[in-house]
């Protein structure tokens, strides 16, 4: 029997028309999601400009990526193995059965409103560099830290301004861009959202995962609430460990993973990673279709 694994992207994967034909299957949530937020999520996703702003790209991602791991439950689908980058770990976190929709999306709320209140620092994307060089680097130069550890070649490194361009200067890469970011995002630059976050974050139950979860900051299975929510209490400030993640699929006899949400940012780092894992990507009602199909 295939083992499968479910992954949700984060901010960055966004894309102008995605949740479109999910009104009739989903309006319960959009409902609700609307009485939470304040707005109605469909409307964003059209909306270019606001679906850039991270008030809107974090919660209307997360409400999306339920509503699709929903329909995928309701016609019998089931992980054996759940995931998201940055973000995605609150999806993952639902689709797990950890909290309910209206809990995740008001901390999805919370935690999109403190990062795009963030007005320090900076962030970077790396691609095609030397890995020893890069970590030396890194560690002699004080204020910048690797963030998200996508794929052995592509990373993104977060801190002061200064201190990101330093690392840019002071190693060879293929491509280096700056992020169009308010903040220095999974970084130490990060703590006090971390603190304001706490909290929120502490008055809403978690509970045991039906499903296990590999988390941002730790990805070895877990389904324990307490720990789970400690691994999420981390990971504002924490590193994003993808390459693990994915490296940790085959390992946990995973033999096909499902991306769910827009785009195939997460399918493209696991293949340059794990070159033997079928992947799939599921964006909408008929990615799902056809993927029951396929199946």
């Amino acid at each position: 029997m295939t083992k499968t694994a479910w992954v949700f992207p984060g901010q960055g994967s966004q894309a102008v028309g995605m949740g479109a034909g999910l009104t009739e299957v989903c309006a319960d949530k959009l409902a609700q999601a609307q009485e939470i937020l304040g707005w109605s999520v469909l409307p964003v996703c059209q909306n270019k400009d606001k679906l850039t702003s991270t008030i809107y790209t974090q919660p209307a991602l997360y409400v999306i990526e339920c509503a699709l791991s929903d329909v995928l439950m309701a016609k019998g689908q089931r992980p054996d193995i759940v995931a998201g980058h940055s973000l995605g770990e609150y999806s993952a976190l639902y689709a797990a059965g950890v909290f309910d929709f209206a809990a995740g999306l008001r901390l999805v709320k919370h935690r999109a409103e403190l990062m795009a209140q963030a007005s320090s620092g900076s962030m970077a994307a790396l691609m095609g560099f030397n890995r020893e060089e890069l970590d030396a680097k890194l560690a002699e130069t004080p204020g910048v830290v690797l963030a998200n550890d996508n794929n052995p070649s592509q990373v993104v490194i977060s801190g002061t301004p200064e201190a990101v361009d330093a690392v840019i200067a002071g190693i060879k890469a293929k491509r280096a861009v700056k992020l169009n970011v308010s903040g220095a995002f999974h970084s130490p630059l990060m703590a006090v959202a971390a603190e304001e976050f706490e909290p929120v974050l502490s008055q809403v139950p978690f509970q045991t995962a039906q499903i296990p979860v590999l988390s941002n900051v730790d990805p070895t299975p877990e389904t324990s609430a307490d720990k789970l929510k400690e691994r999420l209490r981390q990971q504002i400030t924490g590193a994003v460990r993808w390459r693990e993640i994915s490296l940790a699929l085959p390992e946990h006899g995973i033999d096909l993973g499902i991306e769910i949400g827009p785009g195939q940012v997460l399918t493209g780092l696991i293949k340059r990673t794990c070159k033997g894992l079928a992947l799939w990507n599921v964006s909408d009602l008929n990615s799902i279709d056809n993927l029951l199909q396929a199946a």
